[in-house]
């Protein structure tokens, strides 16, 4: 099981190009729980995810993860966060071993040596890790990506059109992932313009207005 944990939104607010894309948001998750974030194109639904990574700055409000603004504690907010954008961020020469002991090395954890095997079988690409990644189906290269997820220790997970390029089965196995995590306390902030079930785990629902 992994810590109790709290992430909380206080009255962030987001612009671009001079354009306010929303403001005043709040909303807390706490372990155990998802929530979805829904709004019109061109909301501002991926600058939100990447103002809560770390990949862009908080432009007002705040984001706090377990009580304390994740701008004063970056080294141990990122320990605590795995993201996965809508692209699958790929090594395209490299096999697909390479990639998921890379990233898991990245997120300070070493694969045993039947762990990667075990996650690409229940992902639907068992037998493949010895593939260049060039070489194989976007919805293979799909399920790649998201496979880094169950080799990940981070308690939150953040998820930009995660089903993307993904068949009903594949759909399957990342909802059923996502619910073991939140059964082991995890937290996890997902957008997704089509409807979204996780196990019997209601949503939380985040709808972004300008």
């Amino acid at each position: 099981m992994k810590p109790e944990s709290t992430l909380r939104f206080d009255s962030l607010g987001c612009s671009k190009g001079g354009r306010q894309l929303f403001q005043g948001i709040d909303c807390t998750v706490q372990s155990g729980h998802w929530l979805h974030v829904v709004g019109a194109n061109g909301i501002g639904k991926t600058s939100l995810l990447r103002m809560l990574c770390g990949l862009a700055p908080v432009e007002s409000g705040d984001i706090l993860w377990n009580g304390t603004p994740i701008r004063s504690q970056r080294t141990a907010f990122q320990r605590d966060l795995c993201y996965l954008g809508h692209l699958n961020a790929l090594q395209e020469s490299m096999t697909v071993h390479e990639n998921l002991a890379f990233t898991a090395a990245l997120g300070g954890f070493v694969p045993n040596a039947g762990q990667i095997p075990a996650i690409l079988a229940r992902f639907g690409v068992g037998g493949r890790q010895e593939h260049i990644v060039r070489h194989l189906s976007q919805g293979q290269k799909r399920r790649v990506a998201l496979a880094r997820l169950a080799l990940s220790p981070a308690t939150l997970w953040v998820l930009d059109e995660p089903f993307v390029a993904m068949d009903e089965a594949g759909i399957g196995m990342l909802t059923e992932l996502i619910a073991q995590h939140l059964a082991e306390s995890g937290v996890t902030v997902l957008t997704s313009h089509q409807p979204v079930e996780i196990g019997a785990i209601p949503a939380q629902i985040l709808e972004l207005r300008a």
